[in-house]
């Protein structure tokens, strides 16, 4: 008898550590997208208005320094991880105000470190350790954003669980067909891509495919195997309202 109620008090407990973690990551997924909504227009941020009132920012920072989730990997893992990357490089830039580039900034993405989901780390080993080694999943080389004119376009919303893998698609879709950011030069028979083909070019040529292989997955009009593939370079301005 007594362990049977041992065994439910057990439960009980579980139930509410579960309920009350799913409660933490909703607000922060509502947060996140409202802040997003407010702050992000045509893929570019307003970093002086964040700075004239950082109080939403703040708390969201705070929010991801103190995030519990489960041992569990899954979408909402990844929606955290992809979120947190953006609002602390949001952070990073706002921080450093003035800048023109977050390349100016010191040990921006290898140096700071930050607290995520109660560990100490700087942005590269979120995007690399919290993200790119666990899922496999190059789609999120567009989503993830670097404050700088050159990376894919920072979206007025927030990554959620339950319409992640539907967003990825979207976002990749969009990214691999803008022109500027893939750039088919018909009369040279060439192609230009980012350099982030370059940097995670692993992450894209799995199976056998090439780089063109990759892109044409998601292009309407698909790029001849024929092209030469080459990379134009990154523009690292900020991207700044």
């Amino acid at each position: 008898m007594k362990k049977n109620i041992l065994i439910s008090v057990l439960c009980m407990f579980l139930w509410q550590g579960a309920f009350a973690g799913t409660e933490q990551t909703n607000a922060f997924f509502s947060k996140a997208d409202a802040f997003f909504k407010k702050h992000v227009k045509n893929g570019l941020v307003d970093y002086k208005a964040i700075k004239q009132n950082p109080t939403e920012l703040n708390a969201l920072v705070s929010q991801i320094s103190t995030m519990k989730l489960s041992e569990q990997k899954g979408n909402t893992h990844k929606a955290f991880y992809i979120n947190s990357y953006n609002i602390l490089v949001i952070k990073g830039i706002v921080n450093n105000l003035p800048t023109k580039s977050p390349l100016d900034i010191a040990g921006f993405f290898d140096k700071k470190k930050y607290k995520v989901a109660g560990e100490m780390m700087i942005l590269n080993d979120v995007e690399n350790k919290k993200i790119r080694a666990i899922y496999n999943d190059a789609r999120i080389h567009f989503v993830l954003v670097c404050a700088a004119k050159g990376c894919p376009k920072i979206v007025p919303y927030a990554y959620k669980p339950a319409t992640l893998d539907r967003q990825l698609e979207e976002r990749t879709k969009v990214t691999l067909n803008d022109s500027t950011f893939i750039r088919v030069k018909a009369n040279a028979n060439t192609v230009l891509v980012s350099e982030i083909f370059k940097w995670y070019k692993q992450d894209f040529v799995t199976g056998g495919k090439s780089i063109v292989d990759y892109v044409n997955q998601y292009r309407k009009t698909k790029i001849s195997t024929s092209y030469k593939q080459d990379y134009y370079p990154y523009n690292w301005q900020l991207n700044i309202q």
